[in-house]
């Protein structure tokens, strides 16, 4: 259900990109493409067990670009109303006459376009908790500061983000994905005085399931860490 519902998603910003870009031929481009992105992200970072940020953060944004002979403008704009729409459109065919020329600028040639594609499995559905997200951090940094030499950390961090990207184009061409990720990562220092190392280690993947244990980032980052003690340069 949940991939449905993606690929609906991706269907209807594709509707509304190829609207745009007729707008823009019907308004005088010779040319024009669109492109939608859509992103979610959430962070948390600790440091010595006191969290120091939990953020969260949503964007939305279409960019058109037209071309007008060996002319072109991009404008992106975050509101998707029909008034504003309209507004890009104006804004962007009115760059595009004030820029010189670019030999280089166009679109591919329709015969050029790739027509098929894998789908690749790219997304996670399910959005993990901000609990969740403080647990992963807290059991790599504490793992870290478990080994033993470890003095110090500079912090655990853990993430998430799914995105959603389209593209349409005067063309033909007209796709789109859905993406996610989760990651891992924590730093630590060892020693004391002028004898002190820093390394780290962290993990990304695109499913919650896949990620690596976060106790064992942390694990490998303090002994990472640790092997950098009393190192010397080879000879």
């Amino acid at each position: 259900m949940a991939d449905q519902k993606f690929n609906k998603q991706t269907a209807n910003d594709i509707d509304l990109l190829q609207d745009v870009v007729g707008r823009a031929l019907k308004a005088g481009a010779d040319a024009a493409d669109a492109v939608l992105f859509e992103g979610t992200s959430l962070s948390h970072a600790r440091r010595l067990g006191k969290v120091e940020k939990l953020e969260r953060s949503e964007s939305q944004d279409l960019g058109l670009r037209v071309l007008v002979g060996k002319r072109q403008a991009i404008v992106s704009s975050s509101d998707r109303s029909p008034k504003m729409l309209k507004e890009l459109v104006e804004r962007t065919l009115a760059m595009a006459h004030a820029v010189p020329e670019d030999p280089f600028c166009g679109l591919a040639d329709p015969e050029e376009l790739a027509r098929d594609w894998p789908a690749l499995d790219m997304l996670d559905p399910v959005e993990p908790s901000a609990e969740t997200l403080i647990e992963r951090a807290r059991a790599a940094e504490e793992a870290a500061l478990a080994v033993k030499g470890i003095t110090n950390s500079e912090g655990a961090e853990a993430g998430w983000g799914r995105s959603r990207i389209a593209l349409a184009a005067s063309n033909g061409f007209a796709g789109g994905y859905s993406g996610s990720h989760h990651a891992v990562s924590v730093a630590v220092i060892g020693g004391v005085g002028q004898q002190m190392e820093r390394d780290y280690d962290f993990a990304n993947s695109i499913y919650a399931a896949d990620l690596r244990d976060p106790a064992e980032i942390g694990r490998s980052a303090g002994d990472r860490t640790i092997r950098r003690l009393g190192a010397r340069k080879m000879a």
